[in-house]
């Protein structure tokens, strides 16, 4: 099991097993280098940890155990989480501000204690049986136990199609689990108990926007600073953008290593390219720069490796570019930090400024609404445009029933056309309430008032932990690197969640408070730039160099058989993105869903391929 995840930790291993438990580890030295061995235990033996992820506030943790007699034998994070839970049992995990992911096993009480970090910036997976719990930070580590064997839950392939990504505690795969965010397991006398320890609550309160701002830039300066503690280099991703670039500026003057920074981007027609914007942020700043690209054949040649590490299905063709640019990091540094985690705290995503309109439309529009839905409708099929088509059929639904997440809604093809996408027999699988559920009982939850907020907490429980930060933790551990996200530590976002709706969005401006506040710290050219979100020119490269590879994976017969889908809605959707630009999103998530497939179903092909370290070339 340890062996399948050598990746996430190639500087040690170790091993602890006793009686009905066995404890395995793979670490990635960051602090300690010496004295950070695990599993690790208290004084006499009798706690044990195993614990992906950092810390920040373990110094002032220490000094306070140490105050309470607690006796210390490395300099680690880890050990602080031993001595906190002799502390306060199950309560520990409240005194963290970090990412972690942890198992303690409590020798004298003969209890397992997992436990998750609030957001869900470390994955945590697990297996529960008759026999036994099974637990791992990937999925590959858990099917290393032999009687663990991958099968699909068909139910799961329609929820994956819903929003290009697997939300929720369920994976596709049988009986093997996602520990929650802000969630802990307690095992004892052969029974499991998941309790949520912290959510995010919206509770606006009063206050000035210079307040805001002050208080902003207080709390961000810390975070960084607590972020870039680390016995080894720390770099930067540079995206381009305000939130990265406003981290690289807060990083001046807290480390005593060089800043270095890192970035990707493309020369291709009509798209962005971020690279003279990170190079605009790192000369400002004066981060040691490193740059480059990569070809639709390095894009393809990756794709089955991508799916054997993100272990979930999921269209972001932005995590192959990252995986590219954290490999040309690994020959500088061990620890990264981004922007991750910025638009979801203060609504930076086009869409939450679009939806606020749009239901202020409606509104405006009272009974006529419907009439100009169909009205708009029937104009985009004479003269197609891609906001009309994907906002126009919202003006007749409720608010409740059409946001699925920033990534999807009710009128993408795979959520209006499941007759014609789905084979006969297969439709029987497809439960659209099951599909939605994972998101629908956040979108309800009455506690949260406004729209932008429940928006803004929808995406906090899903897209987030389930999309964006599985590939983050994904990509850069495939590298041996670990990433940290300092907008989103607790305490920030919790004061994010504290600020008026209009904070956020105001007039047709995102994330209003955050470039008020950061004005004077990044550079006007990239404050003011419309956010382009990392781009990939992956639509115009499975139109040409790579639209018969497309088409072999998807229409040959080892992805037919299957039985999932009508091969002649198959060939619709491919031919009419040739034609119209109309479908990248859906062939690029039905591509990621076969070879996910091929990964993982053919279990001796993908592991030799992943152990021996064989770049798989796929084409001709």
């Amino acid at each position: 099991m340890a062996d399948t995840i050598a990746h996430r930790g190639p500087d040690d291993e170790g091993y602890y097993v006793s009686g009905p438990v066995g404890l395995g580890f793979r670490r990635l030295s960051i602090i300690d280098l010496a004295t950070g061995h695990q599993p690790l235990s208290n004084e006499d033996g009798t706690v044990w940890i195993v614990f992906n992820g950092e810390i920040y506030n373990y110094q002032e943790l220490r000094t306070f155990l140490q105050d309470k007699g607690h006796v210390f034998k490395t300099q680690t994070d880890t050990e602080v989480i031993v001595h906190l839970y002799e502390e306060f049992g199950e309560d520990c995990v409240e005194k963290l501000r970090g990412m972690f992911a942890f198992a303690i096993w409590d020798e004298r009480q003969k209890i397992l204690f997992l436990a998750r970090d609030r957001v869900g910036i470390k994955p945590l997976y697990y297996s529960l049986s008759d026999k036994a719990l099974i637990f791992a930070s990937e999925i590959k580590a858990i099917l290393g136990d032999p009687e663990v064997q991958p099968e699909v839950v068909p139910e799961m392939i329609d929820r994956f199609l819903s929003f290009y990504f697997v939300p929720g505690e369920e994976t596709l795969l049988k009986n093997i689990y996602k520990l929650a965010p802000g969630s802990h397991m307690v095992v004892r006398n052969g029974t499991a108990q998941i309790k949520q320890y912290w959510d995010l609550q919206f509770a606006p309160t009063e206050c000035s926007v210079q307040d805001a701002e002050t208080k902003l830039l207080t709390l961000l300066d810390e975070c960084v600073r607590m972020h870039m503690i680390a016995d080894v280099p720390v770099g930067f991703l540079l995206s381009g953008g305000v939130d990265s670039t406003a981290m690289l500026g807060m990083a001046v003057g807290k480390t005593n290593h060089h800043l270095s920074s890192f970035t990707l981007g493309f020369d291709s027609p009509g798209l962005a390219d971020e690279r003279p914007y990170a190079r605009l942020a790192a000369n400002r700043y004066g981060s040691e720069h490193h740059e480059m690209t990569i070809s639709a054949q390095e894009f393809a040649d990756f794709l089955p490796k991508f799916a054997w590490y993100m272990e979930e299905p999921v269209c972001e063709p932005q995590a192959v570019a990252l995986y590219y640019v954290t490999r040309l990091a690994k020959d500088f540094v061990k620890v990264l930090i981004s922007g991750e985690g910025g638009d979801e705290a203060f609504a930076g995503y086009p869409i939450y400024r679009n939806v606020l309109w749009m239901e202020r439309l409606k509104s405006l529009l009272g009974p006529f609404k419907g009439i100009v839905s169909s009205s708009l409708s029937r104009l985009n099929r004479r003269w197609p445009t891609h906001r009309v088509a994907k906002y126009a059929p919202l003006l007749n639904l409720k608010f409740e029933s059409y946001y699925y997440s920033r990534t999807s809604s009710p009128g993408r093809f795979f959520n209006s056309n499941t007759r014609e996408l789905y084979s006969a027999d297969f439709l029987h699988s497809v439960d659209r309430d099951f599909s939605t559920s994972a998101v629908t009982r956040y979108l309800t939850n009455s506690s949260i008032k406004g729209r932008v907020n429940r928006m803004l907490y929808v995406d906090t429980k899903t897209s987030l932990p389930d999309d964006l930060l599985l590939k983050a933790d994904k990509m850069t551990m495939a590298n041996s690197i670990e990433l940290r996200v300092p907008f989103l530590d607790h305490k920030f976002l919790e004061f994010a969640a504290s600020l008026p709706e209009n904070f956020k969005v105001r007039g047709f401006t995102t994330k209003y408070i955050a470039k008020e506040a950061l004005r004077d710290r990044v550079p006007q050219e990239i404050l003011h730039r419309k956010k382009v979100g990392f781009p990939v020119p992956y639509e115009s490269w499975m139109r040409t160099e790579l639209k018969d590879w497309v088409r072999s994976v998807l229409l040959d017969s080892e992805s037919v058989s299957r039985g999932y889908f009508n091969r002649g809605c198959l060939e619709h959707l491919i031919d009419q993105d040739l034609r119209f630009q109309s479908y990248p999103k859906e062939i690029l998530s039905l591509v990621s869903l076969e070879l996910w497939h091929r990964a993982f179903l053919d279990r001796s092909t993908a592991s030799s391929a992943v152990t021996d370290h064989v770049p798989i070339t796929v084409g001709n």
